[in-house]
């Protein structure tokens, strides 16, 4: 086991297989020392993570959602690094979207559950740049979709 999955065991965490592309599309791309992660969405062990905040869901669901977003970025890294996830040298980019209503300000809070788990779980190298954006609805009805961009050795 990794140091990096080590430090996800202790933080009762354990990567699930890397979900396939529902579409024509893949789901990471290794450029360079570069990895580009499409985006995950919000999913458990029991399915799929839907609602709108703002409306039927509150901030702590959401941040929930987008940490599970999260663990499925790392699935994909650990996927795109052959297994080996120590292959990390840092975050560096989350792009989440948020479904949320017209009215609702809170996108940075909702995505906060990613980006604090990512730090949690990585110290410094966890520590990236970022966007939340707002969106009328994400697929499937799904709560939060984050993509990623990812520094490798």
């Amino acid at each position: 086991m990794s140091d990096y999955e080590t430090r996800l065991a202790d933080l009762g965490v354990t990567l699930p297989e890397a979900p396939m592309p529902a579409a024509n599309y893949v789901p990471y791309v290794v450029a360079g020392d570069t990895v580009y992660v499409s985006g995950q969405i919000s999913q458990d062990e029991n399915g799929l993570i839907t609602g709108k905040l703002g409306a039927d869901l509150e901030v702590e669901a959401g941040a929930k959602a987008a940490r599970r977003c999260a663990i499925s970025l790392l699935a994909q890294l650990k996927a795109a690094c052959n297994g080996d996830l120590d292959r990390l040298v840092r975050v560096v980019k989350l792009t989440g979207f948020v479904n949320s209503t017209a009215d609702f300000t809170d996108q940075p809070k909702v995505i906060n559950g990613a980006s604090d788990f990512l730090v949690e779980a990585f110290g410094d190298a966890g520590r990236h740049a970022r966007s939340a954006v707002s969106a009328a609805s994400l697929p499937l009805g799904v709560a939060v979709e984050i993509e990623g961009i990812f520094q490798i050795r």
